[in-house]
C-alpha cells in the first residue's frame, strides 16, 4: 500500500517533540497565541477591500455572462436552429 504524501511521516514533521503528545487544549492554546500575533487590518481597510471584491466579481461574472451568451448565439447560428 502506497504512503499518502500529503500525510507527516512522524510528529516532528507535525511540528510536535517526539514524546510530546497531541492535546486538543494545547492546539487551542496555540491557536489563541498566533490569533494574538495577527496584523488586523482596520475597519477602512476592511470595508474597501471587500467593495473592491464585490467590483471585480460583479465585473468578472458579467464578462463570463457575455461570453456565454455570444458563444450560445454563434452555436445557434452554427446548428442551424
Amino acid at each position: 500500500m502506497a504512503r499518502n504524501p500529503s500525510r507527516p511521516r512522524n510528529a516532528r514533521a507535525m511540528g510536535m517533540n517526539p514524546g510530546e503528545r497531541f492535546s486538543i487544549f494545547g492546539f487551542f492554546k496555540e491557536v489563541w497565541g498566533e490569533l494574538r500575533r495577527v496584523t488586523w487590518p482596520t475597519r477602512e481597510e476592511a470595508t474597501r477591500l471587500t467593495v473592491l471584491v464585490l467590483i471585480v466579481s460583479t465585473a468578472f461574472g458579467l464578462f463570463l455572462g457575455g461570453a456565454d451568451l455570444v458563444f450560445s448565439w454563434v452555436m445557434e447560428q452554427l446548428a442551424g436552429t
